[in-house]
Parts: structure tokens; C-alpha cells; sequence
């Protein structure tokens, strides 16, 4: 195992859009860092689309994290601000007047990341990297806050060049390290899937950190024979 892999790593999993499948491969890099004997925890500070429960309001990707999470924290530790019509979160959080902010999803992960003892920690996203917050703010305003490197996850679909290379684009416009990208393959009848491959691989500068074809069986265990870690450095 290498120096990099072995020291605490903060990373956040962004997606080229809704259904990139940022929570499958996110749940794979943390069963691929547990099967390195790494401690982890995944993290999604905002989730809508969350059902009702007797413990309160449960989110099924955050629920997936968890799972993978070696660091044991409480529900709303991992998932603090859980919305429940699966729509916008800004448009969610208008709808129960809690508006949301950077400053207090900042605040709120701040206070878990300080913490933390895990040594492999993502934050998972909502919707695409720019999903709004508020008029004025997105949920990429937090991580230019927290400096944190990103992976990027592209849905391999039409259309995915497109939405990867503005997403390249709005990430390095932001000043933040791209960790790598992760290939998802979501449409498994996708046309030249192969050459949209090798066009990604030449036009993203940063490592594929892995090609997942699309699986029957989504478990982590399964996305992870196809990952590689990525790493803090670059």
C-alpha cells in the first residue's frame, strides 16, 4: 500500500447529472478502501428524496454509505439535512421554509470532518456538481470552501461527453484538484461505448480511476473489482 493511500484522505464524489450513479461508486471506492484495511466513512450532507420512517426521515443513498462506513455515526451526522419530495433540494428546502446556505452545510461538515478518524472519508453530492442551494449559492460553493479534492463520476450515456467536460471545466474554473474520474456505464445498450472511453480518457486530465460496466448485481462489492483509490496528491 502506498504513503498517499495510507494517509487521511477527504474526498467528494460529484456527477455529471442526476442518476450518474455517484452513490454505487462511491459505495465501491469505501468497500474498495475497507478491502485495503483502511477505516472509512461516506458522507451526504444533503439528500432529497428521503422516506418517512419511525426514526424520521431516511435517505436510501445516504442508508447505502452507511453500510460501508467502518466509523459508526449517527444518522444525522452522516445525513443532516434530509428533504423528502425528491426534487431540487433548494426547491425541497423552499417548499418547508429552511432555505439552505454553504455557510451551514460547511459548518455541519466541518464539525463531523473535525472529528473524524476515519482515514478514507468521501461527501456525496446531490444532482450534478452545480445543484443549486439558494439564488445565489451551489452545493460547489462548499467544496471551494472546504478545499476538497473531487471525483468525478460520468454517466456513459449520450449525451455524457458533454456533461463531463463542462463539469472538468467548472471544477477546475473553481480552483479544486481532480482526484480522478470513475467511467459508470448506466446505459448498457450506450452506441461506441468504447470510443467514448478513449475520448474521455485523452480530453479529462486526470486518472480514470476505473471503467464499471453496467452490473446486474449493483453491490459495492461488485463496483469495487473495477476501482482504484484515488489519490490526495497532484
Amino acid at each position: 500500500m502506498t504513503e498517499a493511500v495510507m494517509a487521511k484522505q477527504i474526498f467528494f464524489i460529484a456527477g455529471t447529472d442526476t442518476d450518474a450513479g455517484k452513490t454505487f461508486i462511491a459505495s465501491g471506492l469505501l468497500a474498495k478502501a475497507k478491502q485495503a484495511q483502511l477505516s472509512t466513512l461516506g458522507l451526504k450532507p444533503v439528500a432529497a428524496g428521503c422516506s418517512e420512517t419511525d426514526q424520521g426521515l431516511r435517505n436510501d443513498d445516504a442508508m447505502k454509505l452507511m453500510t460501508q462506513s467502518t466509523v459508526q455515526l449517527s444518522y444525522e451526522q452522516v445525513n443532516p439535512i434530509a428533504l423528502q419530495p425528491a426534487i431540487a433540494p433548494h426547491i425541497a428546502a423552499q417548499r418547508i421554509r429552511k432555505p439552505l446556505s454553504a455557510e451551514r452545510i460547511v459548518g455541519l461538515l466541518r464539525g463531523v470532518l473535525m472529528t473524524n478518524k476515519a482515514e478514507f472519508t468521501l461527501i456525496e453530492g446531490a444532482g450534478g456538481y452545480r445543484v443549486p442551494l439558494n439564488p445565489r449559492e451551489t452545493l460547489a460553493d462548499c467544496i471551494k470552501e472546504l478545499r476538497t479534492p473531487v471525483v468525478l463520476v460520468v454517466g456513459m450515456k449520450l449525451g455524457c461527453l458533454n456533461h463531463a467536460l463542462l463539469t472538468v471545466e467548472a471544477i477546475k474554473r473553481d480552483g479544486l484538484h481532480i482526484a480522478g474520474w470513475v467511467a459508470n456505464q448506466i446505459d448498457p445498450a450506450m452506441s461506441a461505448y468504447d470510443e467514448n472511453i478513449e475520448t474521455l480518457r485523452a480530453m479529462i486530465p486526470a486518472p480514470c480511476l476505473g471503467v464499471v460496466p453496467h452490473i446486474d448485481n449493483n453491490t459495492a462489492e461488485a463496483a469495487a473489482e473495477y476501482l482504484t483509490l484515488p489519490s490526495m496528491e497532484g
